[in-house]
C-alpha cells in the first residue's frame, strides 16, 4: 500500500498529473486529496469530479464496515485497507469475496501465472491443480452439471495416481 505524499495516512486517491507532457503519479489520503484537489483544480467541473471521487471512497470505506470481522484474528477488513496487512493466514479465505476485485484492479487477474522459485517442492503445481479441480467439480455438481462433474472427477482420480507414484531421487 502506498503512503500519502502530505501526511502518513494510507493513500487511498491516486492522481495522475501531467505536467510538460509528462505523467507523475500522485499517492493521497483521502483528507490530503481534498485539500489537493481544491487547490489544483479550481474549475466546476472538477470540483463536481473531486466530490464524486471523495463520495465513491466513503461508499467503499462503508461497504467494507459492513463485512464481519475475521472471527481467528479480529482484524476488519477497513482495517486491512487501512493498514495493507492481514492479521492471520485465515484472512484470506474470510476475506475473499472482497479480495477478488481488489486483486483483479491491481493485477487485471485473480490467479498467478508467473514466474516459480526453482527450489519448489516437486508436485506443489499439481496440488494446487488438484484443488482448482475439487472446486470446479463442486460447482459443476452444484449446477447439476454431472457430465462436467464426471469428467473432472477422472482427472481428479488420474492426477491423484499420479501423485501417489515414488518420485525418483535426482544426484
Amino acid at each position: 500500500m502506498k503512503k500519502c505524499r502530505r501526511c502518513t495516512k494510507t493513500a487511498t486517491i491516486h492522481v495522475t498529473e501531467i505536467r510538460d507532457g509528462k505523467g507523475a503519479a500522485v499517492h493521497l489520503c483521502e483528507s490530503c486529496a481534498r485539500e489537493y484537489l481544491e487547490k489544483n483544480a479550481p474549475s466546476e467541473a472538477a470540483l463536481a469530479i473531486a466530490g464524486e471521487v471523495v463520495e465513491a471512497v466513503t461508499e467503499a470505506d462503508s461497504a467494507a464496515s459492513t463485512v464481519p470481522p475475521c472471527p481467528h484474528c479480529g482484524i476488519s477488513f477497513a482495517e486491512f485497507r487501512e493498514n495493507g496487512r492481514f492479521g492471520c493466514p485465515q484472512d484470506y479465505a474470510h476475506f475473499q469475496a472482497e479480495l477478488l476485485p481488489l486483486l483483479e484492479n491491481i493485477h487485471e487477474d485473480t490467479q498467478h501465472v508467473g514466474k516459480q522459485p526453482r527450489r519448489l517442492l516437486i508436485g506443489t503445481q499439481d496440488q494446487a491443480r488438484l484443488v482448482q479441480l475439487r472446486s470446479a467439480q463442486r460447482e459443476a455438481i452444484e449446477q447439476e452439471d454431472y457430465e462436467k462433474a464426471a469428467r473432472l472427477r477422472d482427472e481428479i482420480a488420474s492426477l491423484e495416481a499420479r501423485l501417489k507414484q515414488p518420485v525418483a531421487p535426482t544426484n
